[in-house]
């Protein structure tokens, strides 16, 4: 990468702090406008590169807030070896802007060096367990620091499962020493598709494993024989029932960094922000918590 003036190591980011998704089409926006937020959080991947526009974006969004880092392509589930040169790529990334957070999703992408172009469930089994507990200690190693893991929206179960999905994430932060970024509207798709309670999820997560939350926005499939299913787009507005769980999830677990995600369908960046105005507003009224202006 090239050389620029080292940040100094970040702090942690208040319980109460809200941020919004950054894409590359809010570039500019952001440096214009300079919104009220407290962090931005833009995908690893998207700035692996060594200088040009991207990472120089990245570079001047730093100088305005924190930095959280959000994997996409590291598929901690897959029985291929984990990529020394992506697991290098983030290294430097992070130690180039000095992310307050970094996670990724708890899933699989790739086989045999082949890329399915989606973020894929894994069986809840045990032996997937010690196989994921193993992957997460690699990888904190290698970066030299806690990495956070989000939940999955799903739409398919294995028959395979020897737990719930719930009992499974629960153990992997134990056991690994990660944290969770939980990810509610994710839950809240996930709920509606299987059947389950999110109160039941809730009450089994270790509450100080919980680091981070993401809302977003998801869409209504319907079938012909009248079946539906509910889509994690991030493509609209983060529903009132979401936001009433949101609400529940901050009564059980208490505030903490909370991130608006929106990646299709892009609104202005003063939608974004409003949305992440509302989580603050809530996080105040539920956590009963002091929040930096």
């Amino acid at each position: 990468m090239n050389p620029s003036p080292p940040h100094p190591h970040p702090h942690p980011l208040p319980p109460c702090a809200a941020g919004i998704g950054l894409r590359a089409e809010h570039h500019a926006a952001l440096l214009e406008q300079q919104p009220r937020v407290d962090f931005v959080e833009v995908h690893s991947e998207n700035y692996f590169g060594r200088g040009g526009p991207p990472l120089h974006w990245l570079r001047r969004a730093r100088e305005l807030c924190a930095l959280s880092l959000h994997g996409v392509g590291l598929s901690i589930g897959s029985v291929d070896p984990l990529r020394a040169d992506h697991l290098r790529h983030l290294r430097e990334l992070i130690d180039e802007v000095q992310p307050a957070l970094v996670s990724e999703h708890l899933s699989w992408s790739c086989v045999d060096g082949l890329y399915a172009n989606d973020l894929l469930p894994l069986p809840f089994t045990r032996e997937a367990l010690a196989h994921v507990v193993a992957r997460v200690q690699q990888v904190q190693e290698a970066l030299g620091r806690p990495l956070l893991l989000e939940n999955l929206s799903s739409y398919l179960r294995f028959e395979a499962d020897e737990m719930p999905e719930w009992a499974f994430v629960a153990e992997v932060a134990r056991r690994s020493g990660c944290g969770l970024l939980l990810d509610v509207n994710n839950l809240y798709v996930s709920a509606r598709n299987h059947g389950f309670d999110p109160a039941d999820y809730l009450a089994a997560l270790p509450p100080e494993a919980v680091a981070q939350y993401h809302l977003a926005g998801f869409t209504h499939r319907r079938f012909d024989d009248g079946a539906e299913i509910l889509i994690d787009t991030h493509s609209r507005h983060v529903s009132d029932d979401v936001w009433a769980l949101y609400a529940q999830v901050l009564r059980q677990l208490g505030p903490r960094p909370t991130l608006i995600e929106w990646d299709a369908d892009l609104p202005p960046l003063p939608t974004l922000v409003a949305e992440a105005h509302h989580a603050a507003a809530l996080m105040e009224e539920h956590a009963h918590a002091c929040c930096p202006a």
